[in-house]
């Protein structure tokens, strides 16, 4: 819901006079109360989390759409900006920002009814779409028969957010360029009887060192989801490898599996049950090291909305936290967001 919509006239370089604009501002808020069984100091299990997200957006004469997008953390700070030109010629759509990584968007897209099954911080992941929050330039187009596509690259994965006119220069130089991929197909639309499903693949590489002597990293998923009527299931496959930051060092491997299924009892009511599956290896990646165990997290979710409000609980179990054997990290989480 917008809670305030300003006309402004928005003003851009381009040989085409440009449409009266439109800014919008939206956010959420959410507080939790979060417990963990496995640790004897918990402190105040009260948790906040708040975002605003400011938006704009014009049309050229020429047909072409153009909006901006600025978001803040936690902290109400600056974070993640964007800007994004539609409908050229009729078929794609141009964006510049260090938001809106393909590989981030679909880290876990198996149904849930409040949170994935690590998202109330049972476990410790490490997931793909490590290059969520740097700068790049990607393109979104539609194939038919293959459906949506999403194409990012990186010139350089330094970390670096630039002002205007600026270069990062030689911040972080050791580290290379980056690029990411990912394909959404409509089954459906291409087998009557698969009508409900949807495939998402995605790949994803980046130079962790320029060093032609070390190894890049990739990333690949996989995730199949489907629904019939009241119920949804996804089931999603992910590997890392994190690649070499020095020749000398082991590459870290990560490959996961994650299951999701979701009833929606009404309009209001959702419940779910999801699994997280993750096993490590260092070095070979068929020779996982002893100390590197197989990581899973097992969570049932409630979930209501009230309008613009989501009251949401989460019991989630994880043995071998963090792949350390033996260790587990267990918690509950009652939440109320409200998004604005």
């Amino acid at each position: 819901m917008k809670i305030t919509k300003i006309l402004v006239a928005l003003s851009f370089l381009f040989a085409v006079t440009a449409n009266a604009g439109e800014l919008t501002v939206t956010g959420n808020m959410e507080s939790t109360y979060s417990t963990e069984g496995n640790t004897a100091t918990t402190g105040n299990p009260l948790g906040m989390d708040k975002e605003l997200k400011f938006a704009g957006s014009t049309e050229l004469d020429n047909g072409i759409t153009v909006s901006v997008m600025q978001d803040t953390t936690d902290a109400l700070v600056f974070s993640n900006s964007q800007i994004s030109f539609g409908n050229i010629m009729g078929l794609a759509a141009v964006y510049v920002g260090s938001d809106h990584d393909p590989m981030d968007a679909v880290d876990d897209i198996t149904p849930n009814a409040y949170e994935e099954a690590n998202g109330s911080g049972s476990g410790t992941y490490t997931d793909i779409g490590s290059n969520a929050s740097q700068m790049g330039v990607g393109t979104k187009f539609s194939v038919p028969m293959l459906g949506n596509v999403n194409f990012k690259h990186y010139p350089k994965i330094d970390s670096t957010k630039n002002a205007d006119n600026k270069s990062s220069g030689d911040a972080n130089g050791n580290v290379g360029s980056a690029n990411a991929l990912t394909i959404t197909t409509d089954l459906g639309g291409l087998i009557p009887q698969a009508s409900g499903a949807t495939l998402t693949t995605g790949y994803a590489d980046y130079e962790q060192d320029t060093d032609a002597t070390t190894n890049d990293g990739n990333e690949l998923t996989a995730a199949l989801n489907y629904a019939y009527g009241p119920v949804k299931f996804g089931y999603q496959k992910k590997y890392q490898n994190q690649g070499q930051a020095a020749s000398t060092t082991d590459a870290i491997f990560y490959k996961d599996d994650v299951m999701g299924i979701a009833y929606a009892v009404n309009d209001a009511l959702s419940i779910s049950y999801n699994i997280y599956e993750s096993y490590k290896h260092t070095g070979q990646i068929d020779n996982a090291a002893a100390s590197d165990q197989k990581q899973k997290t097992k969570a049932i979710s409630i979930g209501y909305a009230i309008g613009g409000m989501t009251i949401g609980f989460q019991d989630a179990q994880t043995s071998n936290a963090n792949h350390v054997i033996d260790a587990d990290d267990d918690t509950r989480t009652l939440g109320v967001a409200v998004a604005f």
